[in-house]
């Protein structure tokens, strides 16, 4: 099946004020095909976020030095014109940040926000833009959707919030959705009713997904084929189960043995986070 995301030879540096370099991502290459969910795993501080934020293109071209190729759809991102991009941006790929208020406006009512996203890249009325975001509001669980609608931010909880802005991530129909640690804002069962949300969406929906957590059982509940990430480079990748049970390089071994983070405050309609070899 041919790649709806092909990452080749990745490199990002930052520049500081003083002119030195610093390398966070080493010549990474991966792919993602249609349908599939990517894990990207690793320590705090090994280059997860700078991947994501390279395929999207919004890195700051002042301090961030990027080579090599992201393919989408055959067409490379790296380098391309920012008008370009924004068209791409929530109608082709989204990203959901961990933390909402990266992406919520704070003197703005949530339901217009998602509507914006829909104005910005589909030209409809705004009736329509409206009712496309009360839609995908009811899609990801939150009504009834004319309060939330109208709500601001801070009138919502953290997980509302969360699936706040993964309804503002998929109201475009987007081919590829990239969340980077989607749930480390939020407490252990909210956790899992996310997880359980996004697998749900990303079946129904059937879109890929490239899962950016250092949190096994996440990983192990979603991802297809597991990538494990240390300081920049790619450390081995393949299966959640076959990686767990014969891991290549002891880091592996040590990253997949991390405590369980979620536990049982699973809801008993979700997808069983734990994976086979680790104590719930």
């Amino acid at each position: 099946m041919e790649a709806l995301l092909k990452v080749e030879n990745l490199s990002v540096s930052y520049r500081a004020r003083d002119g030195r370099g610093t390398s966070a991502v080493s010549g990474i290459s991966f792919q993602a095909a249609p349908g599939e969910t990517v894990g990207l795993m690793g320590e705090s501080g090994c280059g997860k976020s700078s991947v994501a934020l390279a395929i999207v293109g919004l890195l700051e071209k002042e301090r961030a030095t990027i080579s090599g190729s992201v393919c989408y759809r055959g067409e490379n991102l790296v380098g391309m014109p920012e008008r370009k991009l924004e068209k791409l941006r929530g109608a082709a790929i989204s990203l959901i940040y961990q933390e909402p208020g990266i992406s919520l406006c704070p003197v703005m009512r949530v339901g217009a926000q998602i509507a914006e996203v829909v104005h910005g890249h589909k030209k409809w009325s705004w009736e329509k833009c409206r009712e496309e975001a009360h839609s995908i509001l009811a899609r990801v669980g939150l009504e009834p959707t004319h309060r939330i609608f109208a709500a601001y931010p801070h009138q919502l909880s953290g997980g509302q919030l969360q699936r706040v802005v993964l309804a503002q991530a998929l109201v475009c129909g987007p081919a590829l959705v990239i969340a980077d640690e989607p749930t480390a804002s939020l407490d252990a069962r909210s956790q899992a009713d996310f997880i359980a949300l996004l697998g749900d969406l990303k079946r129904r929906l059937r879109m890929s997904l490239l899962l950016i957590s250092h949190t096994p059982e996440i990983q192990a509940s979603l991802a297809d084929r597991l990538i494990m990430m240390r300081d920049g480079c790619v450390v081995e990748e393949g299966n959640f189960d076959r990686l767990y049970a014969n891991p290549a390089d002891p880091y592996t071994g040590a990253m997949l043995r991390r405590r369980p983070a979620i536990g049982d405050c699973e809801p008993a309609e979700s997808k069983r986070l734990a994976p086979q070899g680790i104590a719930p």
